[in-house]
């Protein structure tokens, strides 16, 4: 057997917001991390697909934009000098002589004592709308995601979506934008109770236009220059709209990879946790954030922050069996350098 390139306390697969605070998390444990992440950047979506977007329930924090909390996120565990592998998969996790060790796609391997998996949704991509030509907008007229909000300054913009992201990023843009409409196929949005009343608030004060009950139907333009959206109800009214941009939020459709072929107990798309210690179904292996499935789970970033707290107090318990753990707060305990 090949010796690992590495060996260390905790191996965190995913280097979003979850699993940079399991890197804080496992420090204040005295537990030292490796993190792998398949893309170039520490972030996940909050780097990737929103960096602008503002997040309204972290804890102490009534707004802050997403590339922000990350930035407080590293800052955050860097006292516990994590080594952080980027562009990166796990391809593999094997069971080794009582510890774990994952192999990456680029022939690295590490081996650990546990393994924390905060893989958020797996490989990720955008949910394309069924639109004829729209593969000619995408970049320059259509879009996923918003890395800059200065980009849509003084433009038209169509929003379509009626979740979290679509409800959030109207209400942002309608302080930049020439005009923002938002297109839902029925009026009630699935979005958070107060991010909706602030939607509706702006839509009564004329800052945003609900178009509802719509569906994209078709995309007007030369040159890869979006002029106009055409919406459509299911009754056949038809409206066209002039925009200049289109962001259409329409979700992610997820991937879980390789994680699927690991042989841990599934719950639907999501790995099976222990409430007590999210723990997966192979001992010394956790799952946290979006991709963890236990009664009452939330998919929020403060319910992952939990988890993460969880699992690294468990992580303990499995790397030093027998040795008692005493709690100490933060403000007792301070933060100490590994």
């Amino acid at each position: 057997m090949t010796e690992p390139s590495h060996q260390t306390d905790v191996v965190v697969i995913g280097a979003g917001p979850v699993g940079l605070f399991s890197v804080f998390t496992c420090g204040m444990v005295r537990l030292k991390c490796h993190v792998v992440d398949a893309l170039d950047g520490v972030g996940g979506q909050c780097t990737a697909l929103y960096p602008e977007k503002p997040i309204y329930d972290i804890p102490g924090h009534p707004s802050i934009l997403a590339a922000d909390l990350i930035d407080r996120l590293e800052a955050q565990a860097a006292p516990f000098a994590p080594v952080i592998h980027l562009g990166q998969q796990v391809e593999k996790l094997e069971r080794r002589g009582g510890r774990w060790r994952v192999v990456t796609s680029g022939g690295m391997s590490i081996e650990a004592g546990a393994v924390i998996i905060a893989a958020g949704v797996g490989a990720f991509g955008p949910n394309r709308p069924p639109l004829a030509g729209l593969e000619a907008f995408e970049g320059t007229g259509v879009f996923y995601m918003v890395r800059r909000r200065e980009d849509f300054r003084g433009k038209k913009v169509v929003v379509a979506g009626g979740g979290d992201s679509a409800v959030d990023w109207a209400i942002s843009l309608s302080e930049v934008a020439e005009q923002v409409m938002v297109v839902h196929r029925r009026p009630k949005f699935r979005a958070a109770p107060d991010s909706v009343a602030r939607l509706q608030k702006l839509a009564g004060e004329g800052a945003i236009e609900l178009v509802t009950p719509y569906q994209l139907n078709g995309l007007h333009g030369h040159g890869g220059r979006l002029e106009a959206v055409d919406v459509a109800t299911l009754e056949g009214d038809t409206r066209r709209l002039e925009a200049d941009a289109l962001l259409s939020l329409f979700g992610l459709a997820q991937d879980l990879g390789p994680i699927a072929g690991w042989g841990l107990e599934m719950d639907g798309a999501r790995i099976a946790v222990d409430p007590a210690t999210r723990m997966t179904s192979a001992a010394g292996v956790f799952a946290v954030g979006d991709i963890a499935a236990y009664p009452g789970k939330l998919k929020l970033i403060l319910s992952g922050f939990a988890d993460a707290a969880i699992a690294a107090h468990a992580a303990h318990a499995v790397l030093h069996p027998g040795e008692a753990l005493h709690f100490e707060h933060s403000t007792t305990s301070g933060v100490s350098p590994l």
